[in-house]
């Protein structure tokens, strides 16, 4: 905060999202609210990188994503492919906002599903703004972090055995969040899951889905459904998949609440 006031434009990297909670004044009260507190006169490009983990346990597997959505004067993204991953970490050292970076660890092995390769040279993806990584016209999934790799699983399901096709949109951003991606889909299928491996309760998939129900009530058959993690505290990496959604869970949301 203080090199970044000083003209500097910082990288810090925090290796665990649980950490984040040691450096809760700087972030919370120093890194959001310099700018407009001094009405624009210092700067605070800064763009904090922050992995969420798995298989680590109860102190090392946490989203903590809603804290820094809950938090006026931080940008926050979170990317799920290699594509956008790069993009929009040009995109946040090109800006002069501070932008809490999330990735999830679980991911650094995935590579790019959705284009052929991930270009070379330079390019921003917009912060802000979701993305349609599977077309669809019965069901929308709107997804955060790793979750879309388990909802375009439930998608496949969902079309080869029970005939509903799921349109799938990855955030990528969570503050700013441009609503018109997803208010077309919902146009167009009636019905939206939100997901992601944040704990469900206080998840920011909650303001997500008010929103949505309020710009979209019109459009919607039924109400908007969240489906997060446990409520619990992360346990060991054997029981994992009782904690993070799996794909089972998803369908099972679907089936209960959206489309039987």
């Amino acid at each position: 905060v203080g090199y970044a006031i000083e003209g500097g434009r910082p990288v810090v990297e925090l290796m665990y999202c649980d950490f984040l909670g040691r450096a809760g004044d700087e972030v919370f009260n120093q890194l959001a609210k310099w700018q407009a507190m001094s009405a624009g006169v210092l700067r605070m490009p800064v763009v904090l990188r922050i992995s969420v983990g798995s298989k680590y346990g109860a102190q090392h597997s946490q989203d903590w994503s809603a804290m820094t959505c809950h938090v006026p004067g931080l940008q926050v993204v979170f990317p799920a492919t290699p594509y956008d991953a790069k993009g929009l970490m040009a995109a946040a050292l090109e800006g002069e906002n501070p932008v809490v970076y999330f990735e999830s660890q679980r991911l650094y092995g995935v590579t790019e599903w959705f284009r052929p390769e991930v270009p070379a040279g330079h390019y921003t993806v917009p912060i802000g703004l979701p993305e349609v990584k599977r077309p669809g016209a019965d069901l929308t999934i709107l997804t955060v972090g790793a979750t879309l790799y388990r909802a375009l699983e439930a998608a496949e399901r969902l079309e080869k055995e029970f005939g509903v096709s799921a349109e799938v949109l990855d955030a990528r951003s969570l503050v700013p969040f441009d609503y018109a991606p997803v208010l077309e889909s919902v146009r167009k299928t009636g019905r939206i899951l939100l997901a992601s491996d944040a704990c469900e309760r206080g998840s920011s998939l909650h303001t997500l889905a008010t929103t949505i129900q309020e710009l979209a009530f019109d459009d919607l058959d039924a109400p908007a459904v969240v489906v997060g993690a446990r409520n619990w505290i992360p346990p060991a990496a054997e029981q994992e998949a009782l904690f993070f959604p799996q794909p089972g869970w998803l369908l099972d949301a679907i089936n209960a609440r959206l489309v039987r």
